[in-house]
């Protein structure tokens, strides 16, 4: 069996599900739509900077937290299955997972944020901390660059 990778497995679910870019979102909710973002980011991620108002679900309790009966429950997902849901992460690749999971667990109007955060940062759209605070978008520039260590990258002799 051929060997997959993330971004493999990102390219084969994308077609699969609706993709938006910040703009798309920015239109949306200039028109008044209501828009539940759902955030799949960790703890942390979401901690430094989020949507206002977004829902917070990290995507590893992601399938509990969309039914009734577990401690990762959350209500105002459950009720969302005909609500237009944008699904965000940090770059977008994540949310891909988490849109294509809720549309087969019945939820009919899942859009994944195609740049995710550091795209809508970018397109200077609002980001806040805990405390409601702005976050400054050179301070969100700074914070989605890449932090890619040494050690995490691929050695020049390693085989596939």
């Amino acid at each position: 069996m051929k060997r997959v990778t993330y971004r493999d497995l990102v390219v084969e679910i994308a077609p699969l599900i609706k993709e938006c870019f910040p703009w798309d979102v920015e239109e949306k909710l200039d028109t008044g739509a209501d828009i539940l973002f759902l955030d799949v980011r960790e703890n942390q991620e979401y901690d430094t900077m989020h949507i206002e108002h977004s829902l917070h679900v990290p995507r590893g309790i992601l399938e509990t937290a969309v039914e009734w009966d577990h401690e990762e429950t959350e209500p105002e997902l459950v009720q969302a299955r005909d609500k237009q849901i944008v699904v965000v992460c940090r770059s977008g690749s994540r949310s891909v997972f988490a849109a294509y999971t809720l549309m087969q667990m019945g939820y009919k109007h899942v859009t994944s944020l195609k740049t995710g955060l550091r795209g809508w940062n970018e397109y200077d759209l609002p980001l806040v901390d805990l405390e409601n605070n702005q976050i400054d978008p050179e301070l969100g520039d700074r914070y989605f660059a890449n932090k890619l260590l040494a050690y995490q990258r691929k050695p020049k002799d390693w085989v596939d």
